[in-house]
């Protein structure tokens, strides 16, 4: 017979019934439940915590700590200058604003912010507007004819002008 969707069933033996403890001594389960005669974990409302090891020191406190988070750390994605110059060669684009960056498929993540690094070569004259820049990228972009905007910049500089 052949195997399809309509047929299929589990393995033997891999549907059993849940453990009914302390419903007499018949089910095998009586008595102390399954759970011993003595001990921490025959108690009622025993509950041990995360990573107990039995007394034994627990794998958390044995391995070494080492190193620092820095919870204000600032991720940036990553846009090279060869994959600029790959869309503006092949789809004609002039302008790299965060919404074509996006619309191009270049970024991860929706919200993330954008670093251009100096990754390759650029020959077209492009505007790029990131976060930030690199500087060799900065350079690059600007004696290829286009502009790096840096973002969030622009605004603080046109405030403290007027």
């Amino acid at each position: 017979m052949a195997l399809n969707l309509s047929n299929l069933g589990a393995p033997k033996g891999a549907n059993s019934n849940k453990k009914r403890v302390g419903r007499g001594m018949g089910s095998g389960m009586g008595k102390t439940s399954t759970r011993g005669h003595d001990g921490q974990r025959s108690r009622s409302g025993s509950r041990m915590m995360r990573g107990f090891e039995g007394g034994q020191m627990p794998l958390h406190r044995r391995l070494p700590k080492r190193g620092f988070t820095n919870i204000f750390r600032v991720e940036y994605q990553v846009l090279s200058l060869d994959t600029i110059e790959l869309v503006a060669s092949t789809r004609n684009v002039t302008e790299f604003t965060l919404e074509s960056i996006r619309a191009n498929g270049l970024l991860k993540k929706k919200r993330a912010l954008v670093k251009v690094l100096a990754n390759g070569e650029i020959k077209t004259a492009v505007t790029v507007y990131a976060h930030k820049f690199s500087a060799a990228a900065k350079t690059a972009i600007e004696n290829a004819g286009g502009k790096a905007i840096v973002l969030g910049e622009a605004v603080e500089s046109e405030a403290a002008a007027a």
